[in-house]
């Protein structure tokens, strides 16, 4: 019961962080897509980027709010924060994004990436038992025995 409501709360806390930045990437021109951008060469980025990835967090955070749906939306939102990792890591970003000096944000969007990935993937085994069943049970095929 106790490791459920710490499941719980870790799932609508993730919901929470997602409502949060999904919802800036609504509005005026993103420094950090426009800085992808820049340096990919992509000019995709931003906005069209930039928007389909606030509407996939929001969507996550829907999915995580609900237990009927917490799986898909845990999933979701771990591919969405591997890809900000990835992103963090390659030379387009940088680990150390430099934004403006009015808005000094350093290294902590990238651990703010790993903290939450961290999370999530602590409410995801909490879901392990439906991956188990999602994926057709828990159940291991042998090979029949050669004789």
């Amino acid at each position: 019961m106790r490791s459920t409501t710490v499941q719980k709360v870790a799932a609508y806390g993730l919901a929470a962080f997602f409502v949060f930045i999904g919802a800036q990437k609504f509005g005026a021109e993103n420094p950090i897509f426009a800085l992808i951008a820049e340096r990919s060469g992509i000019s995709l980025f931003e906005p069209f980027v930039r928007v389909a990835v606030g509407v996939a967090e929001l969507v996550a955070a829907g999915l995580l709010a609900f237990g009927a749906t917490r799986l898909f939306g845990a999933v979701l939102g771990l591919g969405l924060l591997l890809g900000a990792i990835g992103f963090h890591l390659s030379p387009w970003l940088g680990v150390v994004v430099p934004v403006p000096v009015e808005a000094p944000i350093g290294g902590g969007l990238f651990v703010a990436a790993l903290l939450f990935t961290a999370l999530n993937a602590f409410v995801l085994y909490g879901l392990r038992a439906e991956v188990g069943s999602l994926l057709g049970g828990a159940q291991t095929v042998s090979a029949p025995a050669i004789r």
